[in-house]
């Protein structure tokens, strides 16, 4: 069942509402609501408006992440990517992107930058432990298989 996810202009001037672009598109394509174009040189970070604010069902969160076109071709991406917007957050969801392209990279209003995935939760139940399980891997970190 799909859940029902509401959204709100919070800037109705500048906000598209997020849509798929096709039918097997598992995001939901977020724009930027500002009202200029905006240059970030390489390695520059910046909080992007989406004009939007969601109301997500409990046991839901919305997954914000690159879209991979800007990211391969550009070097946009999100810095928290994926960033996580709660169920229970109500304000305007704004996208922190950074640029890893060596060129400045132009934001233009409307210009989709992100997509949103809504994804189902899990929480856990935690239980102090004095000792773990065994596993194959263990304690083995970084780097454990040598590649």
């Amino acid at each position: 069942m799909e859940p029902l996810v509401r959204v709100k202009r919070v800037r109705p001037r500048l906000a598209a509402l997020p849509a798929y672009q096709s039918p097997g598109a598992a995001g939901l394509d977020l724009a930027a609501a500002i009202e200029q174009e905006l240059s970030l040189a390489p390695l520059e970070r910046a909080s992007i408006p989406t004009g939007l604010a969601f109301e997500i069902p409990e046991r839901f969160e919305g997954q914000v992440r690159a879209r991979s076109g800007r990211a391969l071709n550009d070097g946009l991406t999100l810095i928290n990517s994926p960033g996580t917007i709660d169920s229970d957050y109500r304000g305007e969801v704004c996208l922190l992107v950074v640029n890893l392209g060596r060129q400045a990279v132009v934001i233009r209003p409307g210009e989709r930058i992100a997509q949103l995935i809504i994804a189902p939760v899990a929480h856990a139940r935690l239980e102090e432990a004095a000792e773990l399980g065994p596993s194959l891997r263990g304690d083995k970190g970084f780097g454990h298989t040598g590649r």
